[in-house]
C-alpha cells in the first residue's frame, strides 16, 4: 500500500452512483407538474440529461458553480420551449420535493469495495480523508445526509462541495481549499507528494489535482477501481 498520508476522493461515480429509480421519479414529477406543453416523458428525461451535461461542462470550464435551483429552472424553461415565467415557482419547496424523492430512492455505493478500502486506509489512525465534489441537481447539504446514511461519514474527515464554496473542480482554488482544510495537528509537515486525489474524471479530478502538485488516481472511467489504492 503506498505511503500516502491524506486521501481526497471525488464523490459521484467514485464512491457513489445514482439510483436509477430516482431519475425516473424526478422525471415523472416534472412531466406532471411543469409540462403544460405536454412534452413526452422521454423528452423531459432528455432535457435533464442535457442540462446536467451542459452545467457540468460550464462549471468545469469556469471553475465556478451553477446551483441546483438554477438547474431546475433551466429544466423547466427548456421543457416549456425556453419560457422564463418563473415568478410562481417556489424553488425552496421544489428542492425539498426533490430531496424527498432522493431519500426514497437513495444513491448507491459505487462498488462493494468502497467501504472496505476506506476502512483499510483509516485503520492505522494516521491517515486522513476528504470528499471534494462538484455538485449538480443535488446540493451539498443533501449529500452530507446521503454520506451519513451510507455509513461513509465515519470514514471521511471532511467534505467540500462546490455549491457551498462557489468553486468547482478543476479550479485550483478548490483544491487549495482542500489542502488548507486538512487537519494540521495530525499532519504538521504534510508534503504534496504525500497527498492523493482519487476520481473518475480526467479533467476535473486528474488535471485539477495535478495542477496543484498532488498525486492522482483515475478510477472507474478506465480499467482501475478503488481497490488499486491498496496495491
Amino acid at each position: 500500500m503506498p505511503n500516502y498520508k491524506h486521501y481526497s476522493f471525488d464523490l459521484w461515480l467514485t464512491l457513489i452512483k445514482s439510483n436509477p429509480d430516482f431519475k425516473i421519479e424526478r422525471t415523472k414529477y416534472f412531466h406532471q407538474h411543469f409540462n403544460p406543453k405536454k412534452k413526452s416523458f422521454e423528452e423531459v428525461a432528455q432535457v435533464f440529461r442535457k442540462v446536467d451535461l451542459m452545467v457540468n461542462a460550464i462549471n468545469e470550464k469556469t471553475g465556478k458553480n451553477i446551483d441546483a435551483d438554477e438547474m431546475y429552472l433551466l429544466v423547466i424553461s427548456i421543457i416549456n420551449d425556453y419560457e422564463t415565467t418563473f415568478q410562481d415557482i417556489d424553488t425552496e419547496s421544489l428542492y425539498a420535493e426533490m430531496e424527498v424523492l432522493l431519500f426514497k430512492h437513495m444513491p448507491l455505493l459505487y462498488c462493494s469495495q468502497c467501504i472496505e478500502v476506506l476502512t483499510k486506509i483509516k485503520e492505522s489512525g494516521l491517515n486522513t480523508t476528504n470528499i471534494l465534489s462538484n455538485t449538480g441537481f443535488i446540493k451539498g447539504k443533501t449529500l452530507r445526509k446521503v454520506i451519513k446514511a451510507l455509513d461513509l461519514d465515519a470514514l471521511i474527515d471532511f467534505q467540500l462541495y462546490s455549491d457551498e464554496v462557489r468553486l468547482s473542480k478543476p479550479n485550483p482554488l478548490f483544491f487549495k481549499l482542500m489542502l488548507d482544510t486538512i487537519d494540521k495537528t495530525k499532519h504538521p509537515k504534510l508534503a504534496l507528494h504525500e497527498i492523493i486525489h482519487v476520481g473518475d474524471n480526467p479533467n476535473a479530478d486528474v488535471l485539477g489535482a495535478q495542477g496543484i502538485g498532488i498525486n492522482t488516481l483515475l478510477i472507474n472511467s478506465n480499467h482501475l477501481s478503488i481497490s488499486h489504492l491498496l496495491i
